[in-house]
């Protein structure tokens, strides 16, 4: 029968001001026969009203009521109306959990587990949930059972009458007795398998640590013993079996649903290890294998069903290993694996909605928690707790992490936590996604007390409390070590002199004594530059102990500091520039190239925080500073010091930019080309104008051939200037007196860019020229002309490839390239003969000038795959096909690879091979020298400097076997291309 369109009216208005978001269905609902009894309460509605969602809550009513007998009916609907506490707990579960409201469907008369409201109901343990699950003689009731339990438990944790610490606790406490419940079931169906052995079950994880969710796996370890006088083997099948048995009874799924997956792969060897050890095969284990994560594991194992005295017993036996697990070789190695949690395992879609993982999630407090216990755990016992929430709590009453920073950490996981419960609570299903839909936000923002805006409010708390987790997650570390060093101020609780050592070591530091040395001398005292230090050193320590040389970052920020720290300019630029700060924390920690030369002019820092700081300068702009600079120079000497000051400022920053990744191989070689081109021009200017001084005005045209990198404009940090000097005498001129001029002025040249200064010098190298060091420093044009028509070699011929003008007069430069050409990209290619001989001296140089001693699968110049092998694969191509095929004329190894590629003569397979291998040895030369500040074509053997190395290459701790297979099997791969293409072998 329909109502009267007043009435309806009322109704629908009312609905609406209680927070009902559909409220047409409402109505039908309240006006269901069902409720007819209660309709006209305003209690009910009222009641409604404050659930997390009103209209699911009042359709779980109904749905419930519906399926009562109508004696039962009466007494629920009385019972609802005059008992607040059952009102609010019944609404309040059926708002919140969708799952919960299907189980009472299922099961009408469990609304009783929700009547009682006395002290002992309050928090239940292990004694009342096993009292509560007692009937439960096979699977299905065990399920059912279980859920009436988790219904009362779900009432007291939405109405507030437990907290989180207390809602996850009977969360671990159902979850305990409901294991001894399914052992005692498998138990009792293989009454001969229990009479053979003793079986423990070890609580893990969550469950083990008494902070479980409402829907997780539940982490266990089986441990087992033979009873006596039983033979081993069997009696371990016999656990087996049991075990198993016990995990399908909670992890099948049946007509009553399922209870939680019961998983065990946090045991010896993971799913490849026996599913039950004895105790002395869990202790060889953890003592010979198990890695730092299976020690971290072990902080929360607890007995929890089965045989108490074994599970004791394993517990004792384990826990000294535990609280050794600092001392072991790679502990650091494998904590910084550790903390670099892996967000990328993330789908792109949910990285922004991950409670757990992501970024200021709950694996950021638990693994600081938890960090922190297993290093400062081993000599302070009161720290031992396996619950997240009270260990943080012993952490801050020991002075191992600040007071003010544990209380906002405990109370953003307590809120992301409580979180993650309410989500989880709709459907009883395992996720840890904040919902994506308005409606799930609304009903989760609601359950969690937000009433005016609800999703907008909790979204709000929500970032609040990931960004404070994220603050504080590398805070926590570092906050006490500068409490303990700079000593301001009476605290009740600092950490030790040997607390603070334990943590740097653990966090990577190899010399902690003197990080600590250098923490005392920057963060001490009550000056501005002091304070500001001590602001930031928390998040720089993080960075630098993120590095391959943490030691390394902490010293040079402290020569940094203690040359700048004056400087109003620096203290701004620490204070307020967050990416310059990490730049350089990342600079400092990277190597020793780029921290020389920031030490050699410290204000070079500036560049750090500059919005286009680290963009490498354009030659043009570069060349017109020093030429300037040249200009006001008083002496030749005066002047090169100013132009190699603009080169170290330059390399640091490029190198700066290299290691935070702001440019790739290509952006680094034409960098690092320009920067050394722009010395060259200037110091060629100044070397004129002192030979202009002595000499006269000139006689001849001067200009500097680029050969090899240099002419390629592919120079690495560690590279020479491959040159040859060309002058042309200007017309007119007495021809001696101009060779005599041009000589002078190379000598001055190659004298300027070595006298000794605190930059680094630029090696020139003109062994390159016709008949090398036994030939003239210095040819005319056509001297070279006669040599190459007469005298030249193959090996000239494609050295000659990569020259290139790089300073002095540019129309000389231009004519020298037209003599050359025609050398260099021969018109009809290379006969059989000369290709021959090229083959001939790559052989003799592969078998001669490897060094003694060197890996040839590792070597970047010389080895199997490497540069060499590239280079010479390219210029044998352009020499044979140049001369038709001008695309083909370029310096450059990766052009010219591309170009051979679109003229068809290589093919795109064998093209990104080759490239791929040229760029990674390149990289690899770029980072020995970005490392150990001297060039080099291997590996590192210190074991610091190869990992510096892998983390240029972009491998994270512990993974530098993966980066010299990685380099073996590139290299391997363009090999086999360079033997088919050069040599011409055939697979």
């Amino acid at each position: 029968m329909s109502l009267p369109q007043g009435r309806r009216s009322s109704t629908f208005s009312r609905l609406l001001r209680h927070g009902f978001t559909d409220p047409a269905a409402a109505e039908v609902l309240v006006e269901s026969a069902g409720l007819t009894a209660v309709r006209t309460d305003p209690v009910l509605l009222d009641a409604l009203g404050v659930t997390a969602d009103p209209d699911q809550a009042l359709l779980g009513l109904v749905r419930l009521v519906e399926v009562l007998e109508a004696g039962e009916r009466r007494t629920l609907l009385d019972t609802l109306t005059s008992a607040k506490p059952l009102r609010d707990r019944l609404l309040g579960v059926l708002g919140a959990s969708e799952a919960l409201g299907d189980h009472l469907a299922r099961h009408p008369h469990d609304w009783h587990a929700l009547v009682t409201y006395e002290s002992s109901d309050l928090h239940p343990g292990v004694a009342e949930f096993e009292r509560g699950l007692a009937s439960a003689t096979d699977p299905d009731l065990l399920r059912a059972a279980y859920r009436r339990c988790m219904l009362a438990i779900a009432a007291r944790d939405v109405c507030g009458t437990s907290d989180l610490a207390q809602t996850a606790g009977e969360l671990a406490d159902l979850a305990t007795a409901t294991v001894r419940a399914a052992l005692a079931i498998a138990g009792a169906e293989a009454p001969e398998d229990a009479a053979l052995c003793r079986l423990a079950v070890i609580g893990m994880g969550k469950c083990g640590g008494h902070e479980l969710n409402y829907v997780s796996d539940v982490d266990v370890i089986f441990v087992a013993e033979a009873v006596e006088g039983a033979e081993e083997a069997a009696a371990m099948r016999a656990a087996t079996r049991l075990a198993a048995r016990m995990m399908r009874v909670c992890s099948d799924t049946t007509a009553e649903g399922t209870i939680w997956p019961v998983d065990a792969n946090l045991r010896p060897e993971g799913k490849n290890g026996p599913l039950v050890r004895t105790l002395s095969s869990h202790v060889a284990y953890y003592r010979r294998w198990a890695k730092t994560w299976e020690f971290q594991a072990l902080l929360k194992a607890r007995p929890m069903a089965g045989d108490r005295a074994l599970g004791l017993a394993y517990v004792e036996a384990l826990s000294p290993m535990v609280w050794q697990a600092a001392d072991r070789d790679h502990f650091v190695t494998d904590v910084q694996q550790m903390r670099r949690r892996v967000v990328e395992g993330i789908p792109a879609a949910h990285v922004e909605r991950e409670l757990k993982l992501g970024p200021g999630g709950l694996r950021d407090v638990e693994f600081a928690v938890q960090l922190l216990q297993l290093v400062h755990g081993r000599t302070d016992s009161s720290l031992r707790s396996g619950t997240t929430l009270t260990a943080l709590a012993q952490l801050a009453a020991g002075g191992y992490v600040g007071r003010a920073d544990a209380a906002s950490l405990d109370a953003a996981y307590r809120f992301l936590r409580l979180m993650e419960h309410r989500i989880q609570l709709y459907r009883l299903r395992r996720t840890h996604l904040v919902p994506d839909d308005k409606a799930g936000q609304r009903r989760l923002g609601r359950s969690l007390g937000f009433r005016a805006d609800p999703v907008a409010e909790l979204n709000r708390e929500w970032k609040r409390h990931a960004v404070e987790v994220r603050r504080l997650h590398e805070k926590l570390f570092y906050r006490p070590l500068l409490d303990a060093v700079a000593q301001l101020e009476p605290v009740e609780t600092r950490l030790s002199a040997n607390a603070a050592r334990q943590r740097l070591q653990a966090l990577g530091y190899a010399d902690p004594a003197a990080a600590i040395r250098h923490l005392e001398a920057l963060a001490s005292g009550v000056s501005r530059k002091a304070a500001i230090q001590r602001t930031l050193l928390p998040v720089l320590l993080g960075w630098f102990g993120d590095s391959a040389d943490p030691d390394a970052g902490l010293l040079g920020f402290r020569k940094v500091s203690d040359a700048l720290g004056k400087t109003p300019w620096y203290l701004r630029l620490l204070r307020d520039e967050g990416a310059a700060a990490e730049h350089l924390a990342r600079v400092l920690s990277s190597g020793r190239l780029a921290p020389d030369l920031l030490m050699r002019a410290p204000e070079a820092v500036a560049l750090l925080g500059a919005p286009e700081g680290l963009r490498p300068r354009t030659a043009a702009a570069l060349e017109q500073e020093v030429l300037a600079a040249v200009g006001r120079a008083d002496t030749p000497e005066q002047a090169v010091t100013a132009v190699r000051g603009v080169r170290r400022r330059e390399l640091f920053r490029t190198a700066a930019a290299d290691v935070t990744g702001e440019l790739d191989v290509d952006a680094v070689g034409t960098a690092v080309t320009d920067i050394n081109t722009t010395t060259v021009v200037g110091a060629l200017r100044a070397a004129m104008n002192a030979v202009e001084a002595t000499e006269g005005p000139p006689a001849t045209r001067f200009a500097v051939i680029g050969m090899g990198r240099f002419g390629g404009r592919e120079q690495g940090y560690g590279s020479d200037a491959d040159v040859m000097f060309v002058h042309e005498p200007l017309e007119g001129a007495d021809e001696p007196r101009a060779a005599a001029q041009a000589l002078k002025i190379a000598n001055e040249l190659r004298r300027l860019l070595q006298i000794p200064t605190p930059d680094p010098p630029l090696l020139m190298d003109a062994d390159l020229r016709p008949e090398g060091k036994s030939g003239p420093l210095v040819r005319s044009l056509g001297s070279y002309a006669a040599y190459y028509r007469r005298w030249s070699l193959g090996w000239e011929s494609q050295a000659l490839l990569r020259a290139d003008p790089m300073a002095g007069d540019e129309g000389l430069g231009e004519r020298f390239i037209e003599l050359i050409d025609p050398l260099r990209y021969p018109a009809d290619g290379l006969d059989e003969d000369a290709v021959r001989e090229i083959r001939r001296l790559k052989a003799r140089m592969e078998s001669e000038r490897m060094p003694r001693g060197a890996d040839p699968t590792t070597h970047a110049k010389l080895g199997r795959g490497g540069l060499s092998d590239v280079e010479w694969t390219v210029q044998l191509l352009q020499m044979q096909h140049g001369g038709r095929l001008k695309e083909l004329r370029t310096t450059r190894t990766r052009r010219a690879l591309a170009a051979l590629q679109a003229a068809g003569l290589v093919g795109a397979d064998d093209a990104a091979v080759l490239d791929e291998a040229w760029v990674l040895a390149t990289r690899v030369r770029n980072a020995v020298m970005l490392v150990r500040g001297r060039p080099g074509d291997t590996f590192p053997g210190d074991g610091r400097e190869l990992a510096a190395v892998g983390r240029y290459l972009g491998y994270s701790a512990g993974h530098v076997g993966d980066m010299l297979e990685e380099y073996r099997r590139t290299t391997r791969r363009a090999r086999t291309v360079v033997e088919r293409l050069f040599y011409e072998y055939e697979a």
